[in-house]
C-alpha cells in the first residue's frame, strides 16, 4: 500500500516533482562528470593535466556542498505543497508513522529515479566533457569510452547522504506539526508584514558600505582580504532589501494614490505586499545566484582566454635563466657555455635580454626604501616596493643607447606607481640622485607577474651591486630574514619547434647542474602548458558551476511562480466573481511578475558593476590586467544571462497565469 500511495502522490504532483527530479538528476550528472574527470587517466599523461585535476578535486567539494544546500532549498517548496495532503491523511486516520512510511517510499523512488537518470546522463556526457577538458588544455584526445565505477559509487553515496538529511528534515516537520497546522500550512503567514524601516535602512547602509569598499580599495593584496567581507555584506544587504526593503517600497506605492488605485497596480501591489516577506527571500536568492553566475563566468573566461597574454608577460622569452653568483668577468664564459648548447641544436639566440641586478625589498617612506618594514623590525605593511639595481651598461647594450652617469647618479624606471622624488635613499646603505627617467625596460618575468610596484635603478658602477649585497648580508645577520642573491638575468627567443625548445631547455639544466651554477631556468613552452592546465581547470569549473547556478536560479524562479500561483488562485477566483475578466487578470499578473522577476536581474547587474573594480584587482593577482577585455566579457555574459532570464520569465508567467485563471495546461 505504501509504495502505491507514494507513487500516486508523485504522479498527482507531477508539476512539482518533475522539475525536482530533473534537478536532482542534473546535479548527480554534474557531480559524476567532475568526479570522473578528477580521476581520469587520460589527463594524467598530458601537460597541465595534473594541475587541472587539482582544480577539479576542489570542484568536487564545492559541488557536493552546493548540491546539498540547493536540494534542501528546492525540497522546501515540495514540502510546503504536500503538507496539506499529509494533514488530510492524518485526519482520515493515518498516523504520522504511516505518513513517514509513505514519505520513505517517496524519497526512495525520487532517489532511485534521479540517480538512474543522473548517472546514465553523466556516463553518456562524460566523454564529451572529457574531450572538452582535453581541448581546453590543448592536449590530444583519445577516442576510447570508459565508465568510472568509483565515480558512480561516490555519486550514489554523496547523494544518499543528501537525500537522507532531506528526509530527516521532512520527518521533523511532519512529526512536530499538528494535523490542523498541516492542513492550513499553505495559508500560514497570510498576514501581510509591516514595513520594517529599520531593516530596510540597515540594508541600504550595509550595501553602501560594501559598494564603497569595492570601488575605493586600490591595493590588490588588500582586495583579497576585503573580497570575502564585501561578498558577505552584499549577501546580507540583498536579503534585507528584498525582504524588508521590498515591503517598505510596497507601502510607499500604496500611499501614492495616482499609482496604486489603478486596476493592474492595485492588484499587483497588494498581492506583492501581502506575500513579500516570503517572496523576498526567494528573490534575494535569485539575485545572489545571478551575481554568482556573472562573476564565475566572466572571471574564468577572462583568465582562460588571456592565458597566452599572461604567459607572455610572465615568460618574456622562450628561454629565461636567472643565475646567481656570477661576477662581471664570469658572464662572457657563462654566455659562451649557453651558446655551445644552442649551436649543438643548430639554433641561435634571438631577441636577447641580459642584465645583472641586485634586489632589495621594503616600504617607501618619503624618498627612503625602509628594509625593516619587510624584516618585521617595525611592523608589517602592505605599502611595499621592490627595487632592482642594474648596471647602466647592460641597459645601453639592450637598447643601443649610450647613457653615461656620474658616481652617485642613477636613472630610474618604474613599474606601477611613479616615484616623484629627485633622489632615493636605500635604507642606511646610501642613495642616488635621480638624473634621468626611462620610458621602457624589459622587466623580470617574475616581477611582471606580481601586483606590487617596483623600481629599477640604473647605476654606473657594477661594484655597487656587490656593495649592496654585503650591506644586506650584514643586515640579515643582525635582524634575520632572507638574503637576495646578485643575479644575472638572461633570456632569448629560439626559431625552432616546441619540442626542440624543450630539448634545449633540458640540456641547459644538465649543463648548469654540472657547472654548479645556482640557477632558475624557465621554458615558456613548458610553463604555458601548466598555465593552460590551471586556468583551463578553472574555466571548465566555471562552465560547470555557471550552468549549475543558472539551473538553480531558473528552478527557484519556477517553483516560486508555481507556489505563488497556487497561493494566489483563491484570491483571483474572488476577483473574477466580483467582475474581473481574464484580460484584467493577465494585466495584473504581468505587472506583478515583471516587477518581481526583473528586480533580481537589475540588482545583480548593479552588484556586478560595483564589484568590477574589485574583480579587476583580484584578477590582477593572476597577471590578468586587461580591464577592457574583462569589461567586454562581463557585458556579454550579462546580456546572454539576461536573455535566458527573459525566456524563463515568459515560460513561468504563462504557467502562473494558467494556475491563477484555473485553466489546464
Amino acid at each position: 500500500m505504501y509504495p502505491r500511495l507514494a507513487a500516486g502522490g508523485i504522479r498527482r504532483n507531477g508539476k512539482l516533482y518533475a522539475p525536482y527530479i530533473m534537478t536532482c538528476s542534473l546535479m548527480a550528472m554534474m557531480f559524476y562528470i567532475v568526479n570522473f574527470l578528477s580521476d581520469n587517466s587520460m589527463l594524467d599523461g598530458m601537460k597541465g593535466g595534473g594541475t587541472m585535476k587539482e582544480m577539479l578535486n576542489v570542484g568536487i567539494v564545492i559541488m557536493g556542498i552546493f548540491a546539498a544546500i540547493f536540494l534542501f532549498y528546492t525540497n522546501s517548496f515540495l514540502v510546503k505543497r504536500r503538507k496539506r495532503e499529509f494533514g488530510l491523511y492524518n485526519v482520515l486516520g493515518m498516523g504520522k508513522r504511516n505518513i513517514a512510511a509513505v514519505m520513505t517510499w517517496e524519497t526512495f523512488f525520487v532517489y532511485l529515479v534521479s540517480m538512474a537518470l543522473g548517472i546514465a546522463a553523466g556516463i553518456l556526457f562524460s566523454k564529451l566533457a572529457e574531450l572538452l577538458a582535453v581541448k581546453i588544455i590543448r592536449g590530444e584526445a583519445q577516442y576510447q569510452f570508459s565508465v568510472s565505477v568509483g565515480s558512480i559509487i561516490a555519486t550514489l553515496l554523496v547523494f544518499a547522504v543528501i537525500f537522507l538529511l532531506i528526509y530527516l528534515n521532512v520527518m521533523r516537520q511532519v512529526f512536530t506539526a499538528k494535523p490542523v497546522e498541516l492542513l492550513h500550512s499553505e495559508n500560514s503567514g497570510e498576514k501581510p508584514p509591516r514595513a520594517n524601516w529599520f531593516l530596510a535602512v540597515l540594508g541600504v547602509i550595509i550595501l553602501g558600505a560594501a559598494y564603497y569598499m569595492a570601488v575605493t580599495i586600490e591595493e590588490p593584496l588588500t582586495a583579497v582580504l576585503a573580497f570575502m567581507l564585501a561578498v558577505l555584506l552584499v549577501i546580507i544587504a540583498t536579503y534585507l532589501l528584498f525582504i524588508a526593503g521590498s515591503v517598505a517600497v510596497c507601502r510607499v506605492l500604496q500611499k501614492n494614490r495616482k499609482y496604486y488605485y489603478r486596476t493592474n497596480h492595485f492588484i499587483s501591489v497588494s498581492q506583492m505586499c501581502y506575500r513579500m516577506k516570503k517572496n523576498g527571500a526567494g528573490l534575494a536568492s535569485i539575485c545572489i545566484l545571478s551575481t554568482m553566475v556573472l562573476v564565475t563566468l566572466s572571471s574564468t573566461i577572462c583568465l582562460y582566454m588571456g592565458t597566452g597574454q599572461m604567459g607572455e608577460q610572465r615568460y618574456p622569452r622562450d628561454i629565461v635563466a636567472s643565475t646567481s653568483g656570477l661576477s662581471e668577468v664570469d658572464i662572457p664564459n657563462y654566455r659562451a657555455e649557453i651558446g655551445e648548447i644552442l649551436e649543438k641544436h643548430g639554433c641561435t639566440a634571438q631577441n636577447e635580454m641580459a642584465y645583472s641586478y641586485i634586489e632589495l625589498s621594503g616600504a617607501i617612506v618619503g624618498d627612503r626604501l625602509d628594509i625593516s618594514r619587510v624584516s618585521g623590525d617595525e611592523g608589517f605593511t602592505l605599502d611595499l616596493r621592490t627595487v632592482y639595481v642594474v648596471p647602466i651598461a647592460d641597459y645601453n647594450a639592450m637598447y643601443g643607447r649610450n647613457i653615461r652617469l656620474s658616481d652617485g647618479d642613477a636613472a630610474i624606471y618604474c613599474k606601477g606607481s611613479s616615484f616623484d622624488h629627485d633622489s632615493i635613499q636605500l635604507d642606511d646603505w646610501g642613495g642616488y640622485r635621480l638624473t634621468e627617467r626611462l620610458d621602457e625596460f624589459a622587466i623580470i618575468g617574475m616581477d611582471s607577474a606580481t601586483v606590487t610596484d617596483s623600481i629599477y635603478l640604473f647605476v654606473e658602477r657594477f661594484s655597487d651591486l656587490g656593495s649592496l649585497y654585503d650591506y644586506q648580508e650584514n643586515y640579515t645577520e643582525q635582524h634575520g630574514g632572507s638574503l637576495p642573491q646578485q643575479q644575472y638575468y638572461y633570456g632569448f627567443d629560439l626559431d625552432c619547434s616546441d619540442s626542440e625548445k624543450a630539448a634545449i631547455f633540458n640540456d641547459l639544466v644538465d649543463m648548469m647542474r654540472e657547472k654548479n651554477h645556482g640557477f632558475q631556468l624557465e621554458c615558456r613552452v613548458l610553463e604555458l602548458e601548466e598555465y593552460y592546465g590551471m586556468y583551463g581547470g578553472l574555466f571548465f569549473l566555471g562552465i560547470v558551476f555557471g550552468g549549475v547556478f543558472i539551473l538553480a536560479a531558473v528552478l527557484i524562479m519556477y517553483y516560486k511562480q508555481i507556489s505563488e500561483g497556487y497561493d494566489d488562485r483563491a484570491r483571483f477566483d474572488i476577483l473574477r466573481k466580483v467582475g474581473m475578466n481574464d484580460r484584467e487578470i493577465r494585466r495584473a499578473v504581468n505587472s506583478q511578475v515583471l516587477t518581481v522577476f526583473f528586480a533580481p536581474l537589475v540588482a545583480a547587474g548593479m552588484h556586478m558593476a560595483f564589484a568590477f573594480p574589485l574583480l579587476t584587482k583580484l584578477l590582477g593577482l593572476f597577471s590578468m590586467r586587461d580591464t577592457g577585455f574583462l569589461a567586454a566579457v562581463t557585458l556579454v555574459c550579462y546580456c546572454v544571462f539576461a536573455l535566458i532570464y527573459v525566456i524563463v520569465y515568459g515560460v513561468t508567467s504563462r504557467g502562473y497565469f494558467r494556475i491563477v485563471s484555473g485553466r489546464k495546461s
